[in-house]
């Protein structure tokens, strides 16, 4: 099973300053900056998936997506084959990005081109994401006209996507987009796509699904298709439960998850392995720029408290953290003062809220207590915790946290391929036991 990393260009600047908090006044962003297989030596993931709709008028700027176009999304990202063999570049539209849209906007030949000129190895059919969801319905019943609409788009493009990518020959795998409002009508939309001659489909509209609902449709799809078709998982939000689906015979999943989760998760923000195939979260301690922090700056105007003490406060914070790293600090004085800063911030700038609960203030000290005295930095040996130590358990800008981010690629990495060998090996005592 591969593990594809969805990219949105998330690189980091290897030379940023973390005692000043900036990056040297030469930087110039993506040429001096490095990807995740850069700054850390190698692929922590199988491919990395790139979406139309973050290249063309998303987050890439006019002259990063011609630069993309022109030299191919491998040299672009910097992911040549040479250095990491095997590996994969998938591609597909960004569905979600023109969810609103009655059309996808932009057609089949336009999906072509782009995997043809960026050497895509894999190449998803223009699809257009379908959000309702029955259970219940059987068969090809039920469904919104809205919902039925565009799953009968979504079949006619992949018919015509795959026509039209004979041209690339053996250089792209078609891969059919499966779309549906329930798993009988997505087992519906596999069934037509492997008649049309696709080998390799993908499960789209998971992201918002639960996991019974998840396992639901993939058993559903595959009791419809041969057991040699693949099948990959489009932006699979449940990352951490994937073996829950390596029952379904799933080939490949993307998932931005591990990532995201360093500065989207408010505890859980920090992985480290675990005991019996697990992962452990640990909560990074949340020390934000207090001049630069919005809700902070509301507090300083409505006079909660002065700018100086703000400031006073953050810097303690800090230079707590870093002395308690250099064993200068005891625990429960480094507690204190991450936990006093903490308190600013969760106060609430509207005058008629209520202080913050002593409770939740228990809470946050409990997992800070954790992540502290484990030192989970410490145990880690991955380029990024060997390199700035303590820094990548501090919630604070982006270069901390896309780091610890990156981070968490390579520890869900090996718990991936860790597990994988687990599988294996179990599956070949019971044969030999057999």
């Amino acid at each position: 099973m591969k593990f594809i990393y969805a990219d949105s260009l998330d690189y980091v600047d290897p030379n940023y300053d973390f005692l000043a908090d900036r990056s040297p006044n030469a930087r110039e962003a993506y040429w001096d900056d490095l990807y995740p297989h850069e700054i850390l030596g190698y692929s922590p993931y199988d491919g990395l998936l790139v979406s139309h709709a973050i290249v063309i008028g998303g987050k890439y700027t006019t002259a990063q997506a011609m630069r993309f176009r022109l030299v191919g999304a491998r040299e672009f990202l910097r992911y040549p084959e040479e250095q990491f063999p095997g590996t994969w570049m998938f591609g597909d539209s960004g569905a979600f990005s023109y969810r609103n849209l009655p059309e996808p906007p932009y057609s089949v030949d336009d999906m072509v081109e782009f995997y043809g000129e960026a050497g895509f190895t894999h190449g998803c059919s223009l699809d257009h994401v379908i959000f309702e969801f029955d259970e219940q319905a059987r068969g090809s019943t039920g469904g919104t006209p809205e919902a039925r609409r565009r799953f009968d788009l979504t079949l006619e493009n992949a018919r015509k996507f795959l026509h039209a990518t004979k041209c690339l020959g053996n250089r792209l795998t078609p891969v059919g987009v499966i779309q549906g409002w329930s798993p009988d009508s997505m087992a519906v939309a596999a069934e037509k796509l492997q008649a049309m001659g696709y080998t390799y489909l993908a499960a789209g509209g998971m992201a918002p699904l639960r996991s019974h609902q998840i396992h639901t449709c993939l058993q559903a799809i595959r009791e419809k298709v041969r057991p040699d078709i693949g099948l990959h998982i489009l932006g699979f939000a449940k990352a951490d439960q994937i073996f829950e689906f390596a029952r379904h015979n799933i080939t490949s999943f993307d998932t931005t998850s591990p990532l995201l989760r360093a500065f989207k998760d408010s505890r859980a923000n920090y992985f480290l392995p675990g005991l019996n195939g697990k992962l452990r979260y640990y909560t990074a301690i949340r020390i934000p720029q207090a001049l630069e922090n919005d809700k902070l700056n509301r507090l300083v105007k409505i006079g909660r408290i002065t700018q100086e003490r703000l400031v006073a406060l953050e810097r303690n914070a800090l230079a707590s953290i870093r002395a308690y790293d250099q064993r200068a600090l005891g625990l429960e004085q480094t507690l204190d003062a991450a936990t006093e800063y903490a308190e600013i911030l969760l106060t609430d700038p509207d005058p008629d809220a209520r202080p913050v609960s002593e409770t939740r203030l228990q809470q946050l000290r409990t997992g800070y207590r954790a992540t502290l005295a484990d030192r989970p930095w410490k145990e880690c040996r991955c380029a990024i915790c060997s390199k700035i130590s303590v820094e990548v358990a501090i919630f604070r800008s982006s270069n901390r946290n896309k780091r610890r981010g990156i981070h968490n690629l390579h520890v869900y990495h090996h718990h991936i391929k860790s597990n994988e060998r687990l599988q294996n090996s179990d599956a070949q005592a019971s044969l030999f036991c057999h």
